[in-house]
């Protein structure tokens, strides 16, 4: 449609300039002889096949930039448009008041001011949009979540939480009570990471998205998708801090550096590593454990097992009994951010140095 509007415009000009042009050509004969009309119809004929030709390349990239726009605009939320166009009006209005005066000075007055017009009316458009969540909060407007349940017991899940999967257990265990909040655009990064051509990241994003289905099936919990989104903050960890700011609610999270960004700006963080090490059983120092030493320590004759639960037992002399089932007893038990870890001996050779 564009471009047979185009053309059509482009064959009327062309045609038109074609007979302007013959008629400056043969002022000379008289009007309404046979060589004037042969000229101006030579002329307009011209025209009109110059102008379709010229119709049809100016259409076709006519056409491509009317589909880029509106491309671009279906990306762009009518809230962002709004604010930046108040924004923009806001800058032409303040450079309206110091325009008064320099209109005074002439040309040069002219100029400065419309340097002003143009910079005020930019800056003021790109602050509308910058700031178009919290104008939108302010005004009604764009979309805002309202949980279902109250907001002190709904928690927002990250991309690394829904990859962990250890939430479906926690859930289906009957320990997590409110409702659970999923961002749209954290939606968008599983279904991105599940169609990476990494076939690791693609596996990670696929059980991301089963584990979001184990979910809503679960009867004891509800699963809600908000499509509240700030598209001034460019990565999906700002956009989440921002969220459980506007919302109240918790962020859970096993992401280490999120935990902490979010922590510093006064946002309750639920951490599902913290609630595993948390879970894991007290060892004191003297009990007994009996494992299976499965490989060497980084130290010299140290050997390496693992509890039920994952916690890492490190023995002293356990080198020589990689590969077998020893008792081993607990000397001292430390905490670090990987989870606990317990360093004991060799029941028998304690304190035999």
């Amino acid at each position: 449609m564009v471009v047979i509007a185009v053309r059509f415009a482009s064959i009327f000009l062309c045609g038109y300039s074609g007979y302007l042009i013959a008629d400056l050509l043969n002022e000379n004969y008289i009007y309404g002889s046979p060589q004037r009309v042969l000229s101006l119809s030579v002329g307009v004929l011209l025209g009109l096949l110059i102008g379709f030709v010229i119709g049809g390349i100016l259409g076709r990239y006519t056409a491509d930039i009317v589909a880029r726009a509106e491309g671009l605009l279906n990306k762009v939320q009518a809230a962002d448009i709004f604010f930046g166009f108040l924004g923009g009006l806001l800058g032409l209005i303040a450079a309206s008041l110091p325009s008064i005066a320099l209109f005074r000075f002439g040309y040069p007055g002219y100029t400065v001011s419309l340097i002003m017009f143009v910079t005020l009316f930019l800056v003021g458009m790109r602050l509308g949009m910058l700031k178009r969540s919290e104008l939108a909060s302010m005004f009604k407007l764009g979309p805002e979540f309202k949980p279902s349940a109250p907001v002190s017991n709904s928690k927002i899940l990250d991309t690394s939480v829904i990859i962990d999967g250890r939430i479906v257990d926690i859930a289906r265990s009957g320990f997590v009570e409110g409702n659970l909040v999923v961002p749209r655009f954290v939606l968008n990064e599983l279904q991105s990471i599940a169609d990476s051509g990494d076939s690791l990241k693609r596996n990670r994003g696929r059980r991301g998205l089963e584990a979001l289905n184990a979910l809503k099936r679960l009867d004891n919990v509800v699963l809600e998708i908000t499509d509240q989104d700030f598209p001034e903050i460019m990565g999906v960890d700002g956009k989440l801090v921002a969220l459980s700011k506007v919302t109240g609610m918790p962020l859970t999270t096993n992401d280490f550096n999120l935990n902490r960004v979010a922590e510093i700006q006064g946002i309750r963080i639920l951490n599902i590593n913290e609630l595993a090490n948390a879970l894991k059983p007290t060892v004191l120092p003297g009990e007994e454990l009996e494992i299976k030493i499965i490989r060497e320590g980084k130290e010299p004759e140290q050997g390496i097992g693992y509890l039920d639960d994952g916690t890492m037992i490190v023995v002293e002399n356990g080198k020589k009994k990689v590969g077998s089932e020893v008792v081993v007893v607990a000397t001292s038990v430390i905490q670090t951010p990987a989870g606990k870890m317990i360093f004991s001996g060799l029941r028998g050779e304690i304190g035999e140095d």
